[in-house]
């Protein structure tokens, strides 16, 4: 008998037939064997690995820069408030007939030392509205940390 050969036998009781043989039971037009099915357990699995990977390098990056700010000297140096500007994040969700809508709202202001060199930090709201274009004083920092600002005293108009 040849490999490629199959052998229909009535089975012993007389209801079914049994195949014998190298039958190709790979599921034909029923049920295809074709890469999307076949592929689809490796697809989800790899989501869910790339998903997992990105929840994992932000963490090790917040981490990474907390540490890193943890390490840097504290330094208080004159500097000059050069620009403000905010960042206003809108999420919205729909979940069933309930409509629910978060703001958040990220500050910066950008200093310039007397080196000319400048550098934007994230600031508190209410650090925001104290601040103004032109303010004079001293930075005080912590690596990428925005410690505090002390406005010069001399420069700001009072009323007598």
């Amino acid at each position: 008998m040849f490999e490629d050969e199959m052998i229909f036998e009535d089975n012993p009781s007389g209801d079914d037939i049994v195949f014998e043989g190298d039958a190709d039971l790979s599921g034909g037009a029923f049920f295809p064997d074709d890469a999307l099915f076949n592929g689809m357990p490796t697809f989800v699995m790899l989501f869910f690995v790339i998903v997992i990977g990105i929840f994992l390098f932000s963490i090790f990056k917040g981490i990474s820069t907390w540490s890193k700010n943890e390490q840097s000297p504290r330094l208080s140096v004159k500097a000059k408030i050069t620009g403000k500007r905010t960042n206003v994040q809108h999420h919205n969700s729909h979940a069933h007939e309930h409509h629910h809508s978060h703001t958040s709202t990220t500050y910066y202001v950008t200093f310039q030392f007397e080196s000319t060199d400048r550098s934007e930090f994230t600031v508190s709201g209410s650090q925001y509205g104290k601040l103004a274009e032109g303010d004079e004083g001293i930075l005080t920092f912590q690596g990428t940390r925005f410690l505090d600002f002390q406005r010069n005293l001399s420069e700001e108009h009072t009323d007598a």
